[in-house]
């Protein structure tokens, strides 16, 4: 009997050790990725760590499948007295993705992207009904040692925006700007580096038009829990204001996540995420004030279902 039962614990061991050693060969895969990727990559895995599943607001999500292959997701999310939801229609055929929406103030948004037509290049172009304004075609190129995104409004005067970064998957160094051609000014110009070795990334960017600086960090502490720390730091030159938020995540299994954050204001946050079935996620976070105790302290929940 005893016998029996450390072979049990023993397998039910294994089994967990061995599903969250693949959950780290996905994460190290997806930070070794081949090539620099795009500007907005700079700086995005912190920012997942600290900002992504956060929330105060109570959401619902659910997603279902039409034999022909169309995804339908209908979502609802209760903010304060407030309700807003929105319906997407997603239909793939080929290499061809078409995503309509349709919200609750009747605005319908349209975006159909062409993945590849030709190796490493991705085509979007989205439109939103009623904003006539609202049109844009964007180009993403993937290379092995360069990363480019351009896109241009499709008015009379357009805001073209263009970024590019180049590297390898190591280190990479880029810029995003933004020109209006109605006014001739640049309305955003931004640069940033990014450093990356098998468990941590580092990097730094210029945002705000030079105004702000921010400093991110992301770590894998022990690759079999997935466990992660991560650490963001960013100065206002305006004001002369820093921003410091430090958080980290942890695998209590192979279905179970912890998350927590705090920043030098006093903010704390946390959350707990369970896929209690394929795909299928439940989050519970939370978020209270350590400098003003006797506020109450805000919950947000969120429930995504898909078959």
């Amino acid at each position: 009997m005893y016998k029996l039962l450390h072979l049990t614990l023993f397998h039910i061991n294994f089994s967990l050790n061995f599903s969250l050693f693949w959950i780290f060969v996905f994460e190290l895969i997806s930070i070794m990725v081949k090539g620099p990727g795009l500007y907005s990559d700079i700086g995005k895995k912190a920012r997942d760590l600290l900002y992504k599943d956060y929330q105060a607001d109570h959401k619902f999500t659910i997603t279902t499948y039409s034999p022909t292959g169309v995804a339908i997701t209908s979502s609802g999310t209760k903010k304060g007295d407030l309700f807003l939801a929105d319906v997407n229609t997603q239909l793939k055929r080929n290499n061809i993705t078409t995503d309509i929406k349709v919200d609750t103030y009747s605005n319908l948004s349209t975006t159909i992207t062409v993945d590849q037509p030709v190796p490493g290049l991705k085509t979007i172009i989205s439109f939103k009904v009623p904003d006539q304004r609202s049109g844009k075609v964007e180009l993403q190129y993937l290379h092995d040692y360069a990363g480019i995104c351009a896109s241009v409004g499709v008015d009379a005067n357009p805001i073209v925006n263009f970024s590019g970064v180049v590297g390898n998957n190591i280190s990479s160094i880029g810029a995003d700007v933004s020109f209006d051609t109605k006014t001739g000014n640049f309305t955003k110009y931004n640069a940033g580096l990014s450093f990356s070795n098998a468990d941590l990334i580092a990097a730094l960017t210029l945002n705000d038009k030079g105004d702000s600086l921010n400093a991110s960090y992301y770590h894998i502490v022990k690759p079999l829990t997935n466990t992660l720390v991560g650490a963001e730091v960013n100065h206002s030159f305006s004001t002369n204001e820093n921003t410091i938020t430090v958080g980290t995540q942890h695998s209590l299994d192979p279905l179970t996540t912890v998350k927590a954050r705090v920043n030098n204001f006093g903010k704390a946050n946390a959350l707990i995420q369970h896929e209690w079935r394929p795909k299928s996620l439940f989050t519970l976070s939370g978020e209270v004030d350590t400098k003003a105790i006797d506020k109450s302290a805000k919950f947000g929940l969120a429930l995504a279902l898909k078959p």
